[in-house]
């Protein structure tokens, strides 16, 4: 009840709408419980014994002339075929009204749960797997939007018809609907129970094709390795494995959806024959007549249709209501990094970053991964961070952007805790730079521009120049506006890595932070990369992550981290002459090399 009670908050905004199409089903159900006491005259030209017209709904027998069948065959045809058109057009707008309410209410949440996403911190997204996140937001809420636009609808839709035509049916003989009724229960209650089973089954077929989602897009993603490792027939088992699950789920919810139907309609048929023994009685006490009684029937008959129809809504509403729960589970979880509503804002930086006694551990892990460091990166210098894989130099560029707090100690902008800070603020101040570049699958131009929407085409072209990337983009078939590709798989990495810097080069922030940038390129592409490196780190403060040592000589200052701490740091010189660390790891590459 309470996810319906949430989803509704998603609909009331949709309100007016909403009201016009109920009217519509309203007044479709109306047209068709009309149409369907039309059977009471018009089984009445067809008993020449009947000496007067049988009393119908809405006093339509009255409508009928009395005399001359040609004249009743024109009222009756002209009555059917107008009822036809009101009901056809009532069916329209309340279909048409509803899956506009469904998309509205969709682009709604969709909108909500997307902002919602992006708004969450890092730690958000290293407890949730991307295929993960992207299944609430497409699947689960395409679930949503179905039950909208067509479950609710077809639910609200039947039970007006089944009220409509009950209603209509007790007004033709009380006495008989009162026997009729007493099925009521007896449905209802195997209905209660086909729909907590399936319910269940929903809950497993829903969680089942999320994990299909996960293991497709994970294995497709990663086909190189899947092949290099022959890995496929492995991978083709976890798939089966996946889709057996469903399959079963999916099977034994069709098998009661099967069975229910043929359950409920063998009752309506046993209930018929009962109530045929006394409408016969009926007839023969003089209490209505046998065209009322045959309305009464298919009123009656009418009424079993909209009830098998809800109780096969069921299914598909019990999977709505489970997407739901998954797009509120992500909803409800909330992991902002705090932030002061007078937060200083940033024009720059004047003097100097400074990194105090900062230690840093990942949630639910009690290792340091920074352990008690403490740094001063001044403008215009060039810092190095150099070390062993796993000891802190990733971790510290993402405290430097604040994409997490400090566990201990503190990291200040000119003397002000980066805490204190507007977040965005501190964003517009950064470049990043990293050696698995992302690139969206647009055009180039629409990647340079990417930090800086409302570039000039002369500012795209002027970055793309220092990061010498104005050449190969060129010589690209639609140039600046030729596309990219899938995490830019129309261009080699040294390309890819080009446009990366120009895209830092345009947003022309005081301080550019390259986490390990070259350590994936050739000697001709890390040449030209480190050429455009140097553009973009004139004038600017700059932190370097490096693997390869010899793109760092010209650096300021280096300094060497192991488990988190600094264990050395000087210039390139000063390192060789220390003979520790530094030395070490540098003789060992250039030896391998």
């Amino acid at each position: 009840m309470e996810d319906f009670k949430r989803l509704l908050r998603y609909v009331r905004p949709h309100l007016g709408l909403f009201v016009f199409a109920v009217i519509s089903m309203l007044l479709m159900a109306l047209a068709d419980t009309a149409l369907t006491a039309m059977a009471i005259p018009l089984f009445d030209q067809f008993d020449s014994s009947v000496a007067k017209k049988s009393p119908t709904l809405f006093y339509l027998h009255s409508l009928i002339p009395k005399d001359d069948w040609y004249n009743k065959w024109i009222a009756i045809s002209a009555i059917l075929i107008g009822l036809t058109i009101m009901k056809g057009i009532f069916s329209y707008f309340s279909t048409y009204l509803m899956s506009k309410i469904g998309q509205l209410t969709i682009l709604d949440l969709r909108n909500e749960l997307y902002s919602h996403l992006l708004a969450q911190s890092s730690s958000f997204f290293e407890k949730h797997r991307t295929n993960f996140l992207v299944s609430r937001l497409v699947v689960s809420c395409a679930a949503i939007e179905y039950a909208v636009s067509a479950n609710l609808r077809d639910v609200l839709r039947e039970s007006f018809m089944l009220v409509f035509f009950l209603g209509a049916a007790f007004y033709l003989n009380w006495r008989l609907m009162l026997g009729a009724l007493i099925i009521g229960p007896i449905v209802g209650v195997l209905t209660s129970k086909f729909s907590k089973s399936l319910r269940k089954l929903a809950q497993v077929s829903i969680d089942g094709n999320k994990e299909l989602t996960d293991t497709a897009q994970e294995t497709l993603s990663s086909q190189t390795i899947v092949k290099a490792y022959n890995a496929e027939s492995r991978e083709r088992k976890r798939f089966r494995r996946v889709t057996e699950v469903i399959a079963w789920a999916n099977l034994r919810s069709g098998k009661i959806v099967a069975f229910s139907p043929p359950i409920i309609e063998t009752i309506g048929i046993l209930a018929i024959i009962v109530l045929f023994y006394f409408g016969l009685r009926e007839i023969n006490a003089g209490n209505m007549e046998s065209s009322q009684f045959f309305g009464f029937l298919l009123l009656v008959l009418r009424s079993y249709d909209p009830m098998r129809k809800i109780s096969r809504q069921h299914n598909e509403i019990s999977k709505a209501f489970a997407a739901a729960k998954d797009v509120w589970d992500v909803l409800d979880q909330k992991s902002h990094l705090p932030e002061k509503k007078d937060g200083v804002t940033l024009s720059g930086l004047d003097e100097m970053i400074s990194i105090q006694n900062v230690s840093f551990s990942y949630e639910d892990d009690a290792k340091l991964v920074i352990d008690n460091l403490s740094i001063d990166i001044k403008k215009g210098q060039m810092i190095a961070l150099v070390g062993e894989s796993g000891g802190g130099k990733s971790s510290l560029i993402k405290l430097v952007q604040r994409l997490y707090d400090p566990t201990k100690g503190a990291i200040y902008w000119d003397g002000t805790d980066l805490r204190d800070l507007q977040i965005s603020s501190l964003k517009r101040q950064i470049a990043l730079v990293t050696q698995e570049t992302v690139l969206f699958n647009d055009t180039v131009r629409y990647n340079i521009s990417y930090g800086k929407p409302d570039a000039t085409d002369e500012e795209i072209k002027t970055a793309a120049k220092i990061a010498f990337a104005d050449e190969f983009i060129e010589e690209l078939p639609g140039k600046y506006d030729a596309p990219v590709g899938e995490r830019g798989s129309n261009l080699s990495g040294g390309q890819r890595q080009r446009l990366a810097i120009a895209r830092a080069v345009l947003v022309n922030a005081p301080v550019i932070i390259m986490d390990e940038a070259t350590s994936a390129l050739d000697a001709e592409s890390e040449k030209l990369v480190q050429k455009a490196f140097e553009n973009l780190m004139e004038n600017h403060t700059s932190i370097v992550i490096a693997h390869r040592l010899a793109t760092i000589r010209k650096a300021d200052n280096i300094v060497v981290l192991e488990k988190g701490k600094i264990v050395e740091s000087g210039t390139h010189e000063e390192l060789i002459v220390k003979d520790g660390k530094y030395k070490q790891l540098y003789e060992l590459q250039f030896q391998s090399s």
